[in-house]
């Protein structure tokens, strides 16, 4: 360290040592952003939509058995086939979940995979009575409800919520600024420019071709490692604001649709007995709509919208929400008037401006919007793995071509004292 030589050298070990750190924490960000970026795209977000659809699935299928139930003993065939198809949605997304949910997941979903049977039993029960005319087919009716709402609907709420928190945990971690990166390669481009002034006093050659050649390939590395990362993270940002953030809310908003309209059958169905129903049926669509049926959920959602169609489908369901709280005072009005029968025919008047109908357009605005935002979500994960992809092979490379530029670049120095 007393001879120039020997000085030299030591810069050389150092700047060696420093850029292959450097490199190394590089590749290392960007393989495991890159972890990150999968588990959101392959893991986590498939699992969140799979606690989705189980939610939405035991929502319809409560409320569907509810509407079948209005028939009088011969369900119509469609209403059947949905109920059957969401049981089985219900069944078949429960059992993926299984797979890869973590501890409190899987807590969850064992209360649903053991309750499940147990509710579709009582429907079936509550079939066989109402095809009979008998008026337990009502009571086992209800207690199958119960059972949905008070066990199966909160444990599929709380898988939803934990699976969208887990998804948004994987979201941020993706998005976090390289740091440690950034300041590794700041000082490896520092060490450079200390190592060129150094031997640029010591030796009077104000140019190193070698370190020059060194510190091309730090900057690129740093240029190319920030712009990977950054860039990742910021599409995992945009699939947070513009898809699962709003996925959230529009599957919130379906949900809270399909449970008051198993409210609104439920009512009905009760013959006289279902102010409770009703009671929730209303405190239910003030949480989808707000009191002047333009806010709560549906309103969150539009403000949420991201682009005019997105607006225009959440729009239509708040238009169609309000004609449906519309038709569904009139279907009220007839059965507290002690018009049961008018009441229930207004219920299930199958026209294209009927209640059923009415909903329907509400269900289908949602849905397409929820698909929507999937979508939205889906891209954005594509687009952080496409941002990654190669970027560790380019810092290896760099992470050479630095180490073995900085190496001759300072040997030749060396070589002229021997």
């Amino acid at each position: 360290m007393t001879t120039t030589p020997g000085l030299l050298a030591a810069v050389t070990v150092g700047l060696v040592v420093i850029g292959l750190v450097a490199g190394v924490a590089g590749v290392l960000a960007v393989r495991q952003r890159a972890a990150l970026v999968r588990d959101v795209g392959t893991f986590s977000g498939p699992l969140s939509v799979r606690a989705q659809d189980i939610y939405r699935s035991l929502s319809e299928a409560d409320a569907t058995a509810a509407n079948a139930f209005l028939a009088n003993g011969v369900e119509p065939a469609a209403l059947r086939q949905r109920y059957l198809d969401s049981i089985a949605q219900a069944t078949a997304s429960l059992a993926v979940a299984l797979r890869d949910a973590d501890d409190r997941g899987a807590a969850k979903l064992d209360v649903l995979a053991r309750e499940l049977p147990v509710y579709t039993g009582l429907v079936e029960t509550a079939r066989s009575y109402n095809r009979l005319g008998t008026p337990l087919g009502g009571a086992y009716l209800r207690e199958a409800s119960g059972l949905m709402r008070q066990t199966l609907l909160p444990a599929a709420h709380d898988l939803f919520q934990i699976e969208a928190d887990r998804l948004a945990q994987a979201q941020r971690d993706g998005a976090t600024f390289p740091w440690l990166v950034l300041a590794l390669c700041l000082l490896a481009l520092a060490a450079l420019a200390a190592a060129q002034v150094l031997l640029a006093r010591r030796t009077n050659r104000v140019i190193n071709v070698g370190l020059a050649v060194a510190t091309v390939a730090a900057l690129t590395s740093l240029g190319w490692s920030t712009i990977a990362l950054t860039g990742a993270g910021g599409h995992l940002d945009d699939g947070r604001e513009r898809g699962s953030t709003q996925v959230h809310v529009l599957a919130e908003a379906r949900v809270a649709a399909l449970q008051a309209r198993a409210d609104e059958a439920l009512t009905l169905v009760a013959r006289g007995d279902g102010a409770a129903f009703e009671k929730d049926f209303v405190a239910t669509v003030e949480r989808l709509a707000g009191a002047d049926g333009a806010s709560g959920l549906l309103g969150q959602a539009l403000a949420g919208a991201s682009d005019d169609r997105d607006r225009q489908l959440i729009q239509e369901a708040i238009d169609q929400a309000r004609r449906w709280v519309a038709l569904h005072k009139e279907v009220r009005g007839l059965d507290d008037g002690g018009q049961y029968l008018d009441a229930v025919k207004r219920a299930t008047d199958p026209g294209a401006q009927g209640l059923p109908a009415t909903f329907g357009h509400v269900d289908d605005a949602l849905t397409r919007g929820l698909a929507a935002a999937n979508d939205r979500f889906d891209a954005a994960a594509d687009d952080a793995d496409g941002a990654l992809r190669g970027a560790d092979i380019a810092i290896i490379v760099l992470t050479l071509l630095l180490v073995a530029a900085a190496v001759v670049g300072l040997q030749r120095r060396i070589g002229e004292y021997r």
